[in-house]
């Protein structure tokens, strides 16, 4: 099985990166916070791989650290979920927040991730909370965002952007507790444009 990919970067899109080594193209399906971390194309990227085998396709999912890989192969463990919707997962939370919460029976948070039913997040809580050791994570490492924030990332979200990316940018700013939404919001745009 392939286990790590390493070679030249010649495309990339928010859920597929293809890399080439000894001159083959890797078709690897990656997750967003990955995607937002790739260099620039026709340089050198590094992959930690799943490989997922089934009898009609072979597919290969990528991730930049180990401790994504883990998780999501920790999430390939819990009923119901597969490779795809693990990826989607993925996508929808920062591994930290995701295992604090997970560690945390923080089924509301879990909740928010898009394709991830009450019933499916429960499951992720009652089959991984004490799988995750590992990760060096407590249940309260990620703070919870304030209403205003949650506001924020929901109006974002509503406007396009993908939630991570609207929580990176919110995360950038300093000093927001106490904030209106409006001032809040409009930080948070300038945020993103930059």
């Amino acid at each position: 099985m392939i286990a790590h990919l390493r070679g030249k970067l010649i495309a990339k899109h928010p859920n597929q990166a293809i890399v080439e080594t000894g001159g083959v193209g890797y078709d690897v399906v990656i997750s967003v916070p990955t995607f937002s971390e790739l260099p620039a194309l026709s340089t050198e990227v590094s992959f930690f791989i799943h490989t997922h085998v089934r009898e009609d396709a072979l597919a290969l999912f990528g991730f930049l650290r180990a401790q994504e890989k883990q998780l999501f192969e920790k999430l390939l463990s819990v009923s119901g979920i597969g490779p795809k919707l693990a990826i989607t997962i993925l996508s929808g939370m920062p591994t930290e927040a995701m295992v604090a919460s997970i560690k945390g029976n923080n089924v509301a948070a879990l909740t928010r991730i898009p394709g991830i039913g009450k019933k499916t997040a429960e499951r992720m809580v009652l089959e991984l909370r004490d799988k995750l050791d590992s990760f060096g994570i407590s249940a309260d490492a990620v703070a919870a965002a304030s209403p205003v924030e949650e506001d924020v990332i929901s109006a974002l979200v509503n406007l396009g952007y993908q939630r991570p990316i609207a929580e990176r940018a919110l995360a950038k700013l300093d000093n927001v507790s106490g904030e209106s939404f409006d001032s809040l919001f409009r930080k948070a745009m300038a945020a993103l444009a930059k």
